[in-house]
Parts: structure tokens; sequence; C-alpha cells
């Protein structure tokens, strides 16, 4: 089982930056396909960004552009870089992992992956 730690959520004003990072263990960091998906109260979890194992990345449309996922396979660790903020990008960011072949890109959603963080909030204030 993949554990995951997610950091460096935070409050920051629209058109700001934040970077979330995600340590993961207990598996070949390597072998997994990773994602980060985001959820508010009252409202489904939804998906953020992916990246393979050879890192072909995906995005959800209102985040073309802003967004950035990136890994680091040498310290287990996997990024978001959150460019141009808005208030609607606020919600519980959440890392996830899945085992996948070398050549797969999952679907963007909740159910193609089977391992999940805890959450970081993230807070856009106009």
């Amino acid at each position: 089982q993949v554990q995951l730690v997610e950091s460096g959520g935070g409050s920051v004003q629209a058109g700001g930056s934040l970077r979330l990072s995600c340590a993961a263990s207990g598996y070949v960091f390597s072998s997994l396909c990773m994602g980060w998906f985001r959820q508010v109260p009252g409202k489904e979890r939804e998906g953020v960004s992916l990246i393979s194992r050879g890192g072909r990345t995906a995005y959800a449309d209102s985040v073309k552009g802003r967004f950035t996922i990136s890994k680091d396979n040498a310290k287990n660790t996997l990024y978001l870089q959150m460019n141009e903020m808005n208030p609607e990008d606020t919600a519980m960011y959440y890392c996830a992992a899945t085992a996948c072949g070398p050549w797969y890109l999952p679907r963007l959603a909740v159910g193609a992956f089977n391992s999940w963080g805890q959450g970081t909030q993230v807070t856009v204030s106009s």
C-alpha cells in the first residue's frame, strides 16, 4: 500500500502562486501513476492533473496553462505548481497514486486511483 503525505497548502491572494508536494512511500515510486484531485464541501472530488510513469501529463480544462504537475523519482515526490490562482481554486487538494504500466495514462478520475493522501487545504482570496 502506498502512503501519501501532502504539504504546501495555505492561503494566497488571487493571482498568486503555491506549490504543493506529495511525499510517497511504501512502493516503488517510479512504478506509479500519480495525480492531484480537489474537493470542496458538498461537491464531488474532481481531477486536477495526473502524470504517468513516463512523464505524460493531463490537466482539467479549468487549470490548463496555470498549473503544472511534475515529479522527482529520486525524491519520491510529486509536485503541483499552481500559478495565476483564483478563488475557484479554493479546495482541499489530494494526492493520489496507482500502480500502472510504463506506457499507461490513466483517466483523470477518482476511480482510476487506489491510494490517497489526507489532503492539504488551499484557500484563494479575492
